[in-house]
């Protein structure tokens, strides 16, 4: 495992949530760094930071990101996520809103309107020794991570995914929960 890039990235992640909460903004972790802030323990390399924010917040969190060093990359639709880049690491945050129902849902883009796992939203924080995260469900990450190849056709099934679903269907085992 590369202990550096580990250590780097979760540098950044204490800072956006130290960016987020000076804004006033919601940030939840998802992925695999949503998965390890479950656990408690970095239990593989990563690729980028993947998280969740309001849609109606995203400018004022690429604002404050822009001001602390992080570049706004080209990628997805901007009103369905945001890509940036900070000492070579990649964060990227899937843009929510809310449906007539309250459902959240899929701000912008193709899949727009469409609803994201019941619940998504309301797990503790997430830790990883003294630094907190607040992270999206561990049964919405397994939900995620085994309906991804459905819903985005021609993205093949990953082994890191279902590893990722292992670790956390195993986590939940010791803790007395099922995931739905």
């Amino acid at each position: 495992m590369d202990s550096e890039r580990s250590a780097q990235q979760l540098r950044l992640i204490d800072e956006t949530v130290e960016i987020a909460k000076a804004l006033g903004v919601e940030v939840w972790l998802r992925g695999g760094w949503a998965m390890d802030f479950f656990i408690g323990e970095v239990t593989r390399d990563h690729e980028d930071i993947d998280w969740f924010t309001w849609a109606e917040n995203a400018s004022a969190l690429a604002d404050g990101l822009v001001r602390a060093g992080y570049e706004l990359l080209p990628g997805p639709p901007p009103d369905q996520q945001l890509d940036f880049s900070k000492q070579g690491l990649e964060s990227s945050f899937a843009l929510l809103d809310k449906d007539q129902f309250g459902r959240v849902v899929v701000a912008g883009g193709p899949w727009a309107g469409e609803m994201w796992p019941e619940g998504m939203l309301d797990a503790p924080v997430g830790r990883i020794g003294a630094l907190r995260c607040p992270i999206i469900g561990p049964c919405a990450q397994i939900e995620i991570k085994q309906m991804m190849p459905v819903w985005v056709p021609g993205r093949p099934r990953r082994r890191k995914d279902a590893e990722d679903i292992a670790r956390l269907e195993a986590a939940l085992g010791q803790q007395g929960t099922r995931p739905a």
